[in-house]
């Protein structure tokens, strides 16, 4: 079994490709995925080693690289969103998008891993954060502010969701003649596209083409842990449709964990993982290389028994 890593973990500790690169392999990875903070200088270095067989890319998380024009630190993947009412920012997104995937099909990588936008609400899901890690959970206040939330989202959602199916349509197009895969991701903040009902159309409508799902442990866990769903039902949902994984623990409402670290159970995935399914560790500093030496072995274990 191969394991990535996210280059998450060490972008912002490195100016050039080669850094990056070297800090990972000597963890003993030989594939990573490119995160979404990358400037194209840094994309370049590595598409150079990736020539030479130094790493391998297996993806790519949109937008990389980063816009241009676009300040390194606001380069978020939902800078420009796939799903928004102004269509010129759609637009943009759609462009940026398709500039990811041939960065992608230009490195050999399989997939690229996609924010497919938000719902243009006021985001709550960090006022429902504070008020868990408050020890308020099972508050009054809590689950009347979990039910405007839901509330608010199923009454405005219709229109960011058809542009987001929009957006998809052009993007399948690209990918499918750039020989590229698209996996959408489990969210974060309840307001981003898809949620369950959202995800289930989406792979309804692009069954057989380029477009699969990317489950995210880390963010599926906080949808349970807030009480919104179960972490197994977007599982149970994608069964058969599932490109890649990131791989990340949680402790609480804070994620990016080492996979060593944090409640989930990853033995509960086993199920629903495929021998060509994509693995990508995501977790996020402070994790040291220890965490992440620690966490590859765990993995190792879980996946395919290695000791």
């Amino acid at each position: 079994m191969s394991l990535a890593l996210s280059t998450s973990w060490n972008a912002f500790r490195h100016t050039d490709g080669k850094k990056i690169v070297s800090e990972i392999s000597a963890l003993g990875f030989d594939q990573i995925e490119l995160s979404f903070n990358l400037p194209s200088e840094t994309v370049e270095e590595i598409a150079r080693l990736v020539n030479k067989l130094e790493i391998k890319v297996i993806s790519l998380h949109n937008f990389c690289p980063i816009p241009k024009a676009v300040k390194r630190e606001l380069a978020l993947p939902d800078y420009y969103s796939l799903a928004s009412s102004d269509e010129q920012e759609r637009l943009k997104a759609v462009k940026q998008t398709k500039q990811t995937i041939q960065t992608a099909s230009g490195l050999g990588a399989t997939a690229v891993v996609l924010h497919t936008g938000r719902v243009e609400i006021p985001d709550r899901t960090r006022d429902l954060i504070e008020l868990f890690n408050r020890g308020l959970k099972d508050s009054p206040e809590f689950r009347d502010l979990k039910s405007d939330i839901i509330r608010e989202r199923a009454e405005r959602s219709g229109s960011f969701f058809e542009n987001a199916l929009k957006s998809l349509e052009e993007l399948n197009r690209e990918a499918a003649a750039r020989k590229v895969l698209l996996g959408v991701e489990t969210r974060f903040y309840y307001r981003e596209i898809p949620y369950l009902e959202e995800l289930a159309e989406i792979l309804k409508r692009f069954k057989g083409s380029q477009i699969r799902y990317w489950h995210d442990t880390g963010h599926a866990q906080l949808m349970e842990n807030l009480g919104f769903c179960r972490h197994q039902d977007f599982l149970d949902l994608t069964k058969g449709f599932l490109l890649g994984l990131h791989l990340h623990n949680i402790i609480g409402c804070s994620d990016h964990q080492p996979p060593s670290r944090g409640e989930i159970d990853f033995k509960k995935l086993l199920p629903y993982v495929e021998k060509d399914t994509l693995k990508v560790i995501e977790a996020h500093h402070p994790a040291s290389s220890e965490d992440l030496k620690e966490s590859k072995k765990m993995l190792e274990v879980v996946f395919d028994g290695k000791a």
